[in-house]
């Protein structure tokens, strides 16, 4: 019911019904399947434009789960560092070749099943990185831009394998990976 009320909100508030989403192919040890994300396009129009210009580049593809703390997210979207091949004691630290982004904030909570965009202390420094939350996190309200939200396939999100909490999610072994991040309309 949730999910409905805040896609009810959004459209009163935004006008027309949100229609830019992604298909995220989940694969690894822990997840194996496909998330759909719908994105707020009205609510982080510079940020979600990234997310979408990166999927249609293919940069997203076989880039890994490098940051998944049980209880609270799973970060991904390292397209410099974290993708298949690279070396995973660099994940995290790297974006894309574009410039960082100004923070959007909203006055959407961060929830369960929430996507935003991470960032470094800087609110301005959003690139390519993003993380779809497990949980409630109110900490993060209206200090991180929400760029959409998790609409089918959280049980896979679930399913993403969990790093160590006191590494600060690093994932030990294998990391589980987007596949595939396809724009849909």
């Amino acid at each position: 019911m949730r999910k409905l009320a805040l896609s009810a909100v959004l459209g009163l508030l935004a006008g027309p019904a949100l229609a830019t989403g992604l298909d995220i192919e989940i694969a690894g040890e822990g997840a194996n399947g496909t998330v759909h994300v719908d994105l707020f396009e009205d609510v982080a129009p510079l940020h979600v434009e990234r997310i979408t210009q990166l999927a249609g580049e293919g940069a997203y593809d076989g880039v890994w789960f490098h940051r998944v703390i049980d209880g609270f997210m799973a970060q991904t979207g390292d397209v410099q560092y974290g993708k298949e091949g690279g070396d995973m004691r660099m994940a995290g630290r790297g974006g894309s070749s574009y410039a960082d982004l100004p923070a959007e904030f909203s006055k959407i909570p961060f929830t369960r099943g929430i996507v935003g965009m991470a960032r470094s202390q800087s609110p301005d420094s959003a690139n390519s990185q993003f993380f779809i939350m497990f949980t409630d996190y109110p900490s993060l309200n209206e200090a991180y831009t929400v760029v959409g939200e998790v609409t089918s396939g959280m049980e896979i999100v679930d399913q993403i394998k969990r790093g160590e909490r006191s590494t600060n999610g690093t994932i030990v072994g294998a990391p589980d990976r987007m596949v595939s991040v396809t724009v849909t309309e």
